[in-house]
């Protein structure tokens, strides 16, 4: 997942600024009292969305905190770490209309594409959602041709550490990703869940290579589409929600970017509405006709102040919930330039800031869990924020 209003350079590469958090269900946790039935009463035990613990951690694009993100190195030790849900992937089309797990569509930040020097005919510049972008796209790519290139970190200045996994892992297929969540299921002797998202469904329908339909397929193929299936679909776009909500029963979640941004889709079709218009309770009352939960940016669920620290707690989560949403906030960050300004600790930018005092704030709201790249820290603060 990514937010809309990220910013991106020149090669595609982007800087998030954001900050989320979740946690895990008092029930696993052994707690006591009031703790225990809290956490017992949220997990539930009716299947789909409501068998997770509460506050869900959500490991955001697998443990991408600790490995470049969207590969089976990154999953796999979000899993490892206690994510409740992996963020199995953002899906983006190839070429010859496989689905493939990458942040974007432009793979310069993210895979070691500029040394092979046999694709550098396909750098070219795109229009991607109103925003002139350059680099590599998947959709110039053949699936075969991906699988040649290998995975690097997107934010090294951030995550210089993660640098010496560059080059381990290749790009993830979505149906490697479906087989994968099988083999960790009985492997672990629990259910793992996966949390994929639709990335640019207008542009790429443009481009015919309409994404919801092939990930249906899928998910049909796998016995995956069902309402208490372990697969929670989202999109920052409403109409490629709406889709799905045709073509599955599975939960489906609406992301929501900054407040003045308005979605793609409804750039494209005329529709003059912000993020700010659809969390209004008319708005989320529309969104709780197709969807099941809201990813808001956690600015949504407590403003900031012109210095970046927090600011105003808003209605959103107590809105939402009137409507019968989940809220999923992203994205919870241990480095300093992603938490609130109160919460950073010197200024290194790699350097990690009190990150389980912003977990604590950002649970304190009532959200039903937040997307995390360090999900070790996402289930050690809920264990604190449930004991608390």
């Amino acid at each position: 997942m990514g937010s809309q209003d990220e910013h991106t350079d020149g090669t595609g590469r982007r800087t998030l600024l954001g900050a989320a958090m979740f946690g895990a269900g008092g029930a696993v946790l052994g707690l006591s009292g009031t703790a225990r039935a809290a956490g017992a009463q949220s997990a539930g035990h009716g299947g789909g969305l409501k068998s997770l613990p509460v506050p869900t951690v959500i490991g955001h694009r697998g443990a991408s905190g600790y490995r470049p993100e969207h590969t089976f190195g990154s999953y796999q030790l979000a899993l490892d770490l206690g994510a409740d849900v992996v963020e199995a992937g953002d899906l983006v089309p190839t070429r010859d209309g496989h689905l493939v797990c990458r942040h974007e569509p432009e793979i310069g930040g993210t895979t070691n594409v500029a040394d092979h020097p046999e694709f550098a005919g396909r750098r070219t510049t795109k229009v991607l959602d109103g925003v002139s972008t350059t680099g590599w796209f998947t959709e110039d790519f053949t699936l075969a041709e991906l699988k040649t290139l290998r995975a690097i970190e997107r934010i090294p200045a951030n995550r210089p550490h993660n640098t010496l996994y560059n080059g381990r892992w290749s790009i993830p297929t979505f149906e490697e990703v479906l087989k994968w969540q099988d083999e960790q299921t009985r492997k672990r002797g629990k259910q793992v869940w996966i949390y994929p998202e639709t990335k640019h469904p207008t542009y790429f329908r443009a481009l015919g290579l309409g994404l919801e339909e092939r990930v249906a397929k899928l998910l049909r193929r796998h016995g995956k589409d069902k309402r208490n299936s372990p697969v929670i679909l989202q999109s920052f776009e409403p109409t490629s929600i709406q889709r799905l909500n045709k073509l599955v029963d599975n939960p489906l979640v609406v992301l929501l970017s900054a407040a003045n941004t308005r979605p793609w889709d409804f750039v494209e079709k005329g529709d003059p509405r912000t993020v700010a218009d659809l969390i209004t309770p008319k708005g989320l009352r529309e969104i709780a006709g197709y969807a099941q939960g809201i990813g808001p940016t956690l600015d949504l669920v407590i403003t900031k102040k012109a210095d970046g620290s927090l600011d105003k707690e808003t209605t959103l989560v107590a809105d939402a919930h009137k409507v019968g949403l989940v809220l999923h906030p992203y994205t919870m960050r241990n480095e300093n330039p992603f938490l609130p300004a109160e919460y950073r600790r010197g200024t290194d930018a790699d350097a990690y800031g009190d990150a389980f005092g912003a977990f604590k704030r950002y649970f304190a709201t009532g959200i039903d869990g937040v997307f995390t790249d360090n999900a070790d820290t996402g289930v050690l603060a809920r264990a604190d924020f449930v004991n608390g």
